[in-house]
């Protein structure tokens, strides 16, 4: 996984690759989704560039899930992006507790996007 020492303040993110997690979202309503963010950490911004399914994801109403046994080792992995069907897209106790990454992103049906880091502080999105 990257590493900062800076303090994460915002997050980069392509306007394609809204458009796809939201649509992945909306398909898999009303359970939720989950996917791994891969990109670079730099002088306090995370830039995605892409994500992957986690191998044998599932999703529920209430939780998404899958087996962190199961991910090779990959220094690109810089967070994770998951879905709150019920569109409050905040980061619950168990968001923050068991993130991956530095960077938590939620997407709040049907369709706002917000990121945070492990604290909880919301970062700015930049759809670029």
């Amino acid at each position: 996984m990257n590493s900062s020492k800076c303090r994460l303040n915002q997050v980069y993110f392509s306007k394609d690759l809204k458009e796809g997690v939201i649509e992945y979202a909306r398909e898999n309503y009303p359970n939720e989704i989950i996917l791994l963010l891969k990109g670079r950490l730099e002088k306090g911004s995370a830039y995605v560039e892409s994500f992957v399914i986690p191998p044998l994801s599932r999703g529920g109403r209430t939780r998404a899930v899958f087996n962190m046994n199961l991910l090779p080792p990959d220094r690109s992995i810089i967070g994770s992006i998951h879905s709150h069907p019920s569109g409050v897209a905040l980061p619950s106790k168990e968001d923050l507790l068991y993130g991956l990454g530095p960077v938590i992103m939620i997407i709040g049906l049907p369709a706002e996007i917000r990121a945070f880091d492990k604290d909880g502080n919301e970062l700015k999105v930049n759809f670029i």
